[in-house]
């Protein structure tokens, strides 16, 4: 229920029970005067009829609906009539003539409801006074019921603006319009039976007013729309933009600050440094360009075994190269940055060697090269002082070194070991050979004791080592290859080894033909000709790995005496029957010499 329909019929019922009080009031009063005069006169006195002049008349005001009335002066109402003041309806009742109608005084667009004429009562008695009183009572509050079903439901018809008619058609401000106490009542519309209300307000009665409003609030929302739409455009494309800039910028982050730098930078990485603190030592010195990124990478690729102490490094390398050679472990005291490495392979001969310590692998360029000669590093290697200085500083390594008048060609061949090497701006050929022979000790160090437990020294080592270098390729093969040479040694057989005829000839290390290869000299005249010569030569004809002096020290134990490689594939077979071994001579090498 709205509120309007609550006001209305709180005023109805204030209206109809204000006249029941009223006439509630008349009836008492009557009945008060009617006993009294019975006191003073006799029973059988009637009422003489009154002339009109004499009559008392009370006149009962019928209250107004001030409330709705109100509500609507208070809001200005669109489309509503405003009517005259309201002429309040009077009903005047005689105290003895009730012939006379009751006439009840509406304004003049309210409809007027007729009463019915009151038979004169007759105050013959208490009791039939009372009576005419009691159905003028019930006819006024029939009355009052048919006159308030009469008052139609006003319609209110909202409106978000008022209309205000004025001489100039122009509406005033709220703050400029004063409204009046005049009643404002709403204009009844009929509305036929079982027809349906419709509604006053329609598109064709919109002001001006109100157009310009919805037409300025819809140009509101479209421009609304239009920024809300280039809001979230431009968040958007800032957000691909900041996604693809943070791709871009961890991208070069793990990449090295400068590819072609040649110089190195030391840094200290003191013990128990969390990977965090690590970043920013490399971060500080210029060696990477975020410390939060090689935090975080290290992580995700599980870098986190880093060993504290001095590290030369470069900004040529990538966050992966720093990452590992800190994993390897840094010096306990600052060296030299360095300025170049050495390759020296498995097998080189030091011919070899004096050519590949002229090549600075430490970069990518070919070209490169070091301060070192080949004619420097062979003149070196064989100094006589140099070669006592090194006996004196590694006596266990030299103890069993061939002499210069032995029948080698070098003193020191075999005993460099085959490794990349380090080297600075003062690092010397000397102070580099020396390197080479220091890791040889180093390597040999574990073997010292067993090899004197088995009646061997370093020499015969690595001169078998040598061999068994360059004739096998897998650790099985050559631990076979170690048997075969240690069976043949103690059975007086020769060792036959096409190695050492090449190292004599001059030719080991360099690129030759299978046909070459057969068609070695087996009768030259030198030391290392162990095809007439038995037993092992006088000292080694290459630097041998460690993998060719493990299985030296630790060779299988085999009953062969015999084995050829094939040519093409290079698995090689062994047998302990001269025939079988001719026959796979046959099969695996001369077959193939044609080829």
């Amino acid at each position: 229920m709205s509120n309007d329909s609550k006001e209305k019929n709180t005023q109805s019922s204030n209206f109809r029970e204000q006249i029941l009080r009223d006439l509630e009031e008349l009836k008492q009063k009557r009945l008060r005067e009617a006993q009294g005069q019975e006191q003073t006169e006799s029973i059988d006195l009637q009422p003489e009829p009154l002339v009109e002049d004499h009559l008392p008349v009370e006149e009962i005001v019928v209250p107004e609906p001030v409330a709705i009335e109100e509500v609507l002066i208070s809001t200005p109402q669109p489309e509503m009539a405003v009517a005259e003041d309201l002429v309040r309806p009077t009903v005047k009742i005689d105290a003895i003539d009730f012939e006379e109608e009751v006439p009840v005084v509406v304004k003049q667009s309210e409809p007027v409801v007729p009463v019915t004429p009151v038979e004169q009562p007759s105050f013959d008695a208490g009791s039939e006074f009372e009576n005419t009183v009691e159905r003028n009572i019930s006819e006024l509050r029939s009355m009052a019921e048919n006159f308030e079903r009469s008052v139609p439901t006003p319609t209110l018809i909202p409106v978000e603006e008022p209309v205000v008619e004025s001489l100039d058609e122009t509406p005033l401000a709220e703050d400029e319009v004063e409204l009046d106490k005049t009643i404002v009542t709403p204009v009844p519309v009929p509305v036929e039976e079982n027809q349906a209300e419709k509604p006053v307000a329609k598109a064709g009665l919109e002001t001006p007013r109100r157009r310009s409003t919805k037409q300025a609030r819809k140009k509101q929302d479209k421009a609304a729309k239009r920024i809300v739409s280039v809001v979230m455009l431009v968040t958007v494309l800032a957000l691909i933009l900041t996604a693809v800039s943070g791709y871009f910028y961890v991208k070069s982050s793990l990449e090295p600050i400068n590819s072609s730098a040649t110089e190195t930078v030391q840094v200290e990485i003191p013990e128990g440094s969390s990977t965090k603190e690590i970043a920013e030592i490399l971060q500080d010195n210029n060696l990477i360009k975020n410390a939060t990124i090689f935090n975080y990478y290290a992580k995700l690729k599980s870098y986190n075994n880093f060993q504290s102490g001095f590290y030369n490094l470069s900004q040529s390398m990538s966050v992966d190269d720093l990452a590992k050679a800190l994993q390897e472990g840094g010096t306990p005291v600052a060296e030299d940055p360095i300025a170049g490495k050495v390759l020296v392979v498995e097998g080189y001969t030091l011919e070899q060697i004096s050519k590949a310590v002229t090549d600075n692998v430490y970069t990518d360029d070919t070209t490169d090269t070091t301060p070192f000669t080949a004619e420097e590093f062979m003149a070196t290697v064989q100094n006589q002082d140099f070669i006592a200085r090194m006996v004196a500083a590694y006596p266990t390594l030299f103890a069993s070194l061939p002499a210069a008048d032995s029948g080698v060609k070098y003193q020191l061949e075999g005993y460099l070991f085959p490794a990349t090497y380090d080297y600075t701006a003062d690092t010397t050929v000397e102070g580099l050979i020396e390197q080479m022979i220091a890791a040889m000790d180093a390597n040999l160090k574990p073997y010292y004791e067993s090899l004197a437990a088995k009646g061997l020294d370093v020499n015969s080592v690595l001169t078998m080592a040598s061999l068994v270098e360059k004739e096998g390729s897998t650790d099985e093969d050559r631990r076979n290859i170690a048997s075969v040479f240690y069976n043949r040694i103690n059975a007086g057989i020769p060792l036959q080894s096409n190695i050492a005829i090449l190292y004599a000839m001059g030719m080991l290390g360099q690129e030759t033909t299978l046909a070459q290869d057969a068609a070695i000299d087996t009768a030259i005249d030198s030391p290392f000709n162990i095809y007439v010569n038995y037993g092992l030569m006088p000292g080694p004809v290459d630097s041998p790995s460690l993998s060719a002096i493990e299985a030296t020290v630790n060779p299988n134990t085999t009953d062969y005496y015999y084995f050829v490689a094939d040519v093409t594939t290079g698995t090689v077979y062994f047998t302990n029957s001269y025939e079988e071994h001719l026959a796979n001579v046959e099969t695996y090498v001369n077959s193939k010499l044609n080829n």
